[in-house]
């Protein structure tokens, strides 16, 4: 059995989950989210504890198990404490400022870039540092994604937009060829 599905998801004090067919909708101090749920698992709710069982060992629904398990995981957190995904900005005159909700960025181009939030997304501005922010994980990650596109980081300076912690190979460039001789 999935070691990860298997596992209960236990509901903390203030969150409700509802399952409706295969509509989970999980309500907690954040918000509320809503999941369509695959037809195959089996959820059941009862003693502030969501389980995610499967109906047979086949490869699919080993596999949907602990997907299961983890999206509806996912969801209580999200409603708990939400998401944050931080983003660096790096390069000489790049930067990022707000206008009402809109993130503007400019970062090299002849025109300033403007990222509206998706539904339920909010910007913070850090420094060099953007903050996404939000209750559903797969949006968060969605909006994060978007912002990095506009300027991914590149190999031979390192400037762009970058996840935080994120390693970007460098290149040598033309000035180690000659230097080696060649």
């Amino acid at each position: 059995m999935s070691r990860v599905g298997r596992e209960p998801i236990s509901l903390p004090a203030g969150v409700t989950a509802t399952l409706d067919g295969s509509r989970i909708e999980v309500s907690g101090p954040n918000g509320v989210l809503t999941r369509l749920l695959h037809p195959d698992m089996q959820v059941t709710i009862g003693d502030g504890r969501v389980q995610v069982t499967r109906p047979s060992e086949q490869r699919k629904h080993r596999a949907l198990h602990g997907l299961t398990r983890t999206l509806i995981n996912n969801m209580v957190i999200g409603v708990v404490q939400g998401f944050t995904k931080t983003l660096e900005i790096q390069g000489t005159g790049y930067r990022a400022q707000m206008e009402e909700a809109t993130l503007v960025l400019r970062v090299g181009f002849s025109h300033d870039v403007h990222v509206e939030p998706l539904e339920g997304i909010t910007f913070e501005l850090e420094g060099p540092l953007v903050h996404v922010r939000g209750i559903d994980k797969q949006v968060v990650g969605q909006q994060a994604a978007t912002i990095r596109r506009v300027r991914p980081p590149e190999p031979y300076k390192g400037k762009g937009i970058r996840y935080q912690g994120e390693w970007v190979r460098r290149k040598a460039g033309k000035g180690a060829r000659t230097a080696l001789g060649a």
